[in-house]
């Protein structure tokens, strides 16, 4: 009896050890599954709304498609970072569970232990010792790295899923290996892909070992193979990453999202006492921090290695292929784009492989399996090259300064996470008009389609409220044909003035500047709501719908441009309120036009006399002008040809018939034609595949 206590109580110490981590660290409120106070921003929002309009949505096969969260630009939980698994769990009881509802407090408390129960189970291939397995278990329960991700990116708090990989990979016998693997793949899978990455390449690895040291045939190894990679592939179709071209999962930003070389080392605010580290925009992907506990114990292992037999080398040997697959997992984190500490080294790759590297754009956080075998090697070295006692002593001495220190870091990842609790968020929509235009419409729609609008947070939550789908999302990645769809259908509404019946239009700026003149206001409400700009379709025709007073003509809806004022175009400028339609986004000196079209819109005064536009032209060897036409308002102001890069000033006269035309329609409208627009990747000079003819960079009205 006393032998089977003393069993359970051993089992249970790493989960409680990762249940007191995780009230010290996190604390009690995200526990709370209707506290959603602390998801209220950025990418936890997405994370959360995604689960709130799939509990809702009917179920649809794959399972883990989502259409009402994007409707035209849907696609699968994967994408809004939800969590597949635990939405997938949870959504069959979605009728029993209270309106508002979380789980990500209980993932987090799932991380915690089984972090630690992984940790267990790792520092127990290199030791018997049940005090020194806890305080290696503690040791790796206060990592940075995996702390870091949780007011962040929830689902990349999974970290227990890098050791469950490494123990399975490491450990010597191997028990239904097959299944363990299976397992583990399956569920990491169906939480996030970069976790999905690192675990297959670890068990490839150990596939092949186990391969070369003739514990698995051929035979063995083929049929693992086929059925893990099968298992996998369903769990990802269902999860779906499939709902997206593969072509468009690509992104930009491989060589900028690495792991520093010195990441180790370099605190990043995670130390009172180490002073943080030169380094790059892009390195807190790669952020790696072991912690000054350990970066102190390994200099007692380095120390213990050097004085005495460890058996390290013979133990390396074994597991070679891993630390090749670990090798291949640093040079990938690290990219082509190098940098120790503030220096950068660059080398060429094809840009075949940049594109296939951009899959995983993120790269730094491909050095989280070496950041934990490095953590479990400390450990090694300490426990083997001492005696029991001293070991003990070491570790408990790195653990309490591992904790103490690394406050600096974890305090303010707790304050973030407890915020007083609310079972709401703060909403904008607070008129009446919005409760009855949720009862009316069966959709609501940001116009332009875009992911990650400025109002998406806001837009969304009031959807998932109302139980509207909504096109107003932030997703990890979104389809481009479906966009381009999306956009196009758009873009006829606006021209035509006919919207989908069963839908709310809130639009953005350049929406707005497009619809104002097509606009049926006889049978459409069109007017600024709680600072939104709302289009409600056929509203004016409606019996029970609450009619709203409008005070302002649609064109005073559109910014003015006061006369002898000056606008920028450069990003953030006042410039931007005035681009309707064919501009690209600004950039840091002003904005390149789109297309063989563009049109800008705003009012003015009636003492406008000129428009002044400075601007550059797109030239290149082979394409050396840009034929421009500018019509004011329907009439031609200005034909002219551009030869030269910089300096252009174009000037333009609102002549008495141009200011008559602007009279009738209480605006000014400057269109564009570019018959020269080409893009960069037409002319040879780069991947860019804008038909681009001007970058505006000011404008003035006199």
């Amino acid at each position: 009896m006393k032998d089977s206590t003393k069993r359970l109580a051993v089992t249970l110490l790493p989960l409680m050890i990762g249940v007191l981590a995780f009230f010290i660290v996190v604390g009690p409120r995200a526990l709370d599954p209707q506290n959603i106070a602390w998801l209220g921003q950025g990418d936890p929002a997405t994370h959360y709304l995604g689960w709130a309009f799939f509990r809702q949505a009917p179920w649809t096969f794959p399972l883990g498609l989502n259409p009402t969260y994007g409707l035209e630009l849907s696609n699968g939980l994967i994408f809004s970072d939800s969590n597949p698994l635990l939405a997938l769990l949870f959504k069959p009881f979605a009728a029993w569970l209270p309106q508002t509802f979380q789980y990500f407090g209980i993932w987090f408390l799932a991380c915690f232990v089984l972090q630690a129960w992984f940790a267990w189970k790792l520092v127990g291939l290199v030791t018997s010792s049940v005090t020194l397995r806890a305080l290696g278990c503690a040791l790796f329960l206060f990592a940075p790295p995996m702390i870091i991700r949780m007011p962040t990116h929830l689902s990349l708090a999974g970290h227990f899923l890098i050791l469950a990989a490494l123990y399975l990979a490491l450990r010597p016998v191997d028990p239904r290996r097959r299944l363990a693997w299976g397992i583990l793949l399956a569920c990491t899978a169906l939480i996030h892909a970069y976790f999905l990455a690192m675990v297959a390449l670890l068990w490839l690895a150990d596939l092949l070992a186990r391969y070369f040291k003739a514990r698995l045939t051929l035979r063995d190894v083929a049929i693992e193979l086929v059925l893990l990679f099968a298992l996998v592939s369903f769990c990802c179709w269902q999860a779906g990453y499939f709902s997206v071209n593969g072509s468009d999962a690509v992104s930009d930003g491989f060589g900028l999202y690495r792991a520093n070389v010195l990441t180790l080392f370099s605190p990043n605010h995670w130390s009172y006492l180490l002073k943080d580290l030169p380094g790059g925009l892009g390195d807190t992907e790669g952020f790696s921090y072991l912690g000054l506990g350990l970066l102190l114990l390994a200099v007692c292992g380095l120390v213990g290695w050097l004085q005495g037999q460890t058996g390290l080398a013979q133990s390396l040997r074994r597991h070679w292929l891993v630390l090749i697959a670990l090798a291949g997992l640093t040079v990938f984190a690290v990219s082509n784009n190098i940098a120790v500490a503030g220096a950068n080294f660059t080398y060429p790759l094809p840009d075949k492989i940049i594109a296939i590297a951009n899959i995983f754009r993120a790269s730094g956080r491909m050095f989280w399996p070496v950041y934990y075998a490095f953590i479990l090697l400390i450990i090694y070295l300490v426990v083997r090259a001492n005696k029991p006692r001293v070991a003990t002593v070491l570790m408990a001495l790195a653990l309490a300064v591992q904790v103490a220190d690394t406050h600096s870091g974890w305090s303010l990842v707790r304050k973030q996470l407890m915020v007083a609790p609310s079972t709401q968020w703060k909403t904008p929509f607070v008129d009446p008009f919005w409760k009855n235009a949720a009862e009316h419409y069966q959709k609501v729609r940001w116009i332009l389609p875009q992911n990650l609008s400025p109002e998406w947070m806001n837009v969304a939550a009031f959807a998932a409220t109302h139980g509207l789908p909504t096109d107003a999302v932030y997703l990890g990645r979104m389809g481009k044909d479906q966009w381009e769809v999306a956009d196009q259908h758009s873009r006829t509404m606006l021209a035509s003035g006919q919207y989908d019946a069963d839908s709310l239009y809130l639009l953005s700026d350049r929406a707005l500047l497009q619809a104002v003149s097509t606009v049926n206001t006889e049978t459409d409400l069109f007017t600024r709501i709680d600072g939104f700009r709302v289009l409600a379709p056929g509203w004016k025709k409606c019996r029970e719908c609450v009619q709203v007073p409008v005070d302002q003509t649609p064109q005073q809806l559109v910014p003015e441009f006061v006369s002898g004022a000056k606008a920028q175009f450069s990003y953030g400028a006042a410039g931007k309120d005035y681009l309707a339609r064919g501009w690209s986004d600004a950039e840091t000196w002003g904005v390149w036009s789109s297309g063989a079209e563009a049109e800008m819109v705003m009012r003015v005064n009636d003492s406008a006399r000129t428009l002044h536009l400075q601007a550059t032209a797109f030239l290149a060897p082979g394409h050396m002008r840009q034929r421009v036409v500018i019509k004011l308002n329907g009439i031609e102001a200005l034909a002219t040809t551009l030869d030269q890069p910089e300096g252009n000033s174009l000037q333009l006269q609102l002549t008495p018939a141009i200011r008559q035309r602007i009279t009738q329609e209480g605006l000014l409208r400057v269109q564009l034609q570019f018959a020269d627009a080409i893009s960069p990747e037409q002319l040879g000079v780069g991947q860019d595949r804008r038909q681009l003819a001007i970058g505006l960079k000011a404008m003035s009205i006199n």
